[in-house]
């Protein structure tokens, strides 16, 4: 039970070294910067832009939470930043452990934790900077509030309005998602539980009335700030459009089917074989395993449904994957094919220490670094670990705990290598040199070439990068201006390497910075 406690702890302390040296990617983190700037500079609050155009893709929670940070800082840091998905992740891992407290054993509820928080794409929104960890946390908990009001005999409208608040939290986070999966799992429940009659004690008015009211003082401040205009993008284009034939992300029905297997990696053999197994010899029993059940079902159901689909979607049903899981494992004799499941990714781990050296001498050079090596080393030695307690112990708990605690203390170890290996994967360090020979060469400005989402550089800059075509830099109109291009592409393309070969140029990973 003690070592439960501490594993928050040990999460932020393996996870810190990241949260300090990383860069942002290019992406979305940027991208969110680079909106928080300007609703800063143009004084709005409900309503957003994303260099100038409109963006009503997602709820202004998470844009206000670090517009908030922005003001108290002075500036964006990502240590602030990456404790908007940290925190909300260990809140909903804590919600879940005293969730399953009185139906599994210590050990189990240890591997639980382990296992979620070591989860691929999970572990992944825990350290990117998005909304999606916020939304994930409130549903949880809305979730977890909703079975406790199932399970008391007294109504307790405290209760009933923290399970309206969660949901309308989980709304603001993320937009529809938040209401829909709750909504449908909850009745689910219900309706498989003979109690569907009940419903109104969950979903009564005090519920739409937090909901209703709540996204109407949401929707009036968006149209009093952008308009009619905003208000149909997010009404209509951002949740109809989306849901039905989107214009964004659209993918097959089975599309969930095939990201399962990695977004639940390193255990999703052990989940699929456990789950497929018990569905089979009707191990689910309790009420709390079919409620989890149902939840996780239902999520996959819904998202199927729905047009617009990313991994990322998925992300408020792992951990009912996980702790289903964990729950029904003890319903299961220790036996080979469940051996297996864990084998087979201590096998990857394995390969880690090979891999890095193979590729940092074919082709990768930035991983010839100490650190990584050492974290891949790590990592290779928790799996030799764990296929040692497999085979001569047989022990399933403590090479669950190995794989986890060593993935843990391999990002520990290899965060080090970041300030040497940033440059391949963001822009600050091109920017910064970029800033550095501005103020040299008194150039009037920036401009791009085959980055990703460069317009977003200028969260680093100050100032618009604009973005040409390989035709406007041969016809001049970078001229006295920093051009940013990416290395390989210069390469490859003679033409251009000829009008800009007696330009200053800088290597910055594997981007080049070019005055001209």
């Amino acid at each position: 039970m003690g070592r439960n406690r501490w594993l928050p702890l040990f999460y932020f302390l393996a996870l810190l070294p990241l949260f300090i040296l990383r860069d942002y990617t290019p992406g979305n983190e940027l991208r969110y910067l680079d909106i928080v700037e300007e609703a800063l500079r143009s004084g709005k609050f409900f309503t957003f832009t994303n260099q100038g155009q409109l963006y009503a893709d997602k709820p202004p929670l998470y844009f206000w939470i670090a517009m908030c940070g922005r003001w108290m800082f002075g500036g964006h840091y990502m240590w602030f930043l990456s404790l908007l998905s940290f925190l909300p992740a260990v809140v909903l891992i804590q919600t879940m452990d005293r969730w399953i407290s009185k139906e599994a054993s210590p050990e189990n509820r240890f591997s639980a934790q382990l296992m979620l928080m070591s989860t691929g794409l999970f572990l992944g929104l825990t350290v990117i900077n998005r909304m999606d960890m916020l939304m994930c946390m409130f549903i949880v908990l809305a979730l977890y509030t909703f079975y406790r009001l199932y399970q008391s005999e007294r109504l307790s409208a405290k209760r009933q309005g923290l399970f309206a608040l969660f949901l309308y939290l989980a709304l603001f986070s993320k937009g529809p998602i938040g209401l829909f999966i709750p909504l449908l799992s909850t009745s689910a429940f219900l309706l498989i539980s003979g109690k569907i009659r009940t419903i109104g004690r969950y979903w009564g008015w005090r519920t739409w009335l937090v909901l209703l009211g709540g996204s109407l003082l949401w929707f009036v401040g968006v149209y009093l700030e952008g308009g009619g205009e905003y208000l149909s993008n997010l009404l209509v284009h951002q949740t109809v459009n989306r849901a039905v034939d989107s214009f964004h992300h659209k993918e097959p029905f089975y599309y969930y089917l095939v990201s399962f297997w990695y977004s639940l990696a390193p255990w999703s053999l052990l989940i699929f074989g456990v789950l497929a197994v018990s569905v089979c010899r009707r191990y689910i029993r309790t009420d709390l395993e079919r409620f989890f059940a149902v939840v996780l079902l239902t999520t996959f159901v819904f998202l199927s449904t729905v047009s617009s689909k990313i991994q990322i979607y998925m992300a408020p049903a792992f951990p009912f994957f996980i702790y289903l899981t964990v729950l029904l494992l003890s319903r299961f004799r220790w036996n080979y094919w469940l051996a297996l499941t864990l084998a087979v990714p201590a096998i990857a781990y394995i390969a880690a220490l090979p891999t890095i050296l193979i590729l940092s001498r074919k082709g990768v050079p930035f991983l010839a670094d100490g650190w990584l090596y050492a974290g891949a080393g790590i990592l290779t030695l928790s799996g030799m670990v764990c296929i040692g307690l497999l085979y001569r112990k047989k022990e399933l708990n403590k090479a669950i705990h190995t794989l986890g605690i060593g993935l843990f203390c391999t990002i520990f170890v290899a965060a080090f290598s970041l300030p040497q290996t940033n440059s391949q994967f963001g822009y600050k360090d091109v920017c910064t040199k970029a800033l550095e020979l501005s103020q040299t060469y008194q150039t009037n400005g920036y401009c791009a070439y085959t980055l990703t989402r460069a317009e977003n550089m200028d969260v680093f800059l100050r100032e618009d990068v604009e973005i040409v075509t390989r035709e406007e830099v041969l016809k001049g109109k970078c001229a006295g201006k920093i051009f940013f291009i990416r290395t390989r592409r210069l390469g490859r393309d003679q033409e251009l390497c000829d009008y800009l070969h007696e330009c200053v140029k800088y290597v910055v990973g594997k981007h080049t910075v070019v005055v001209l």
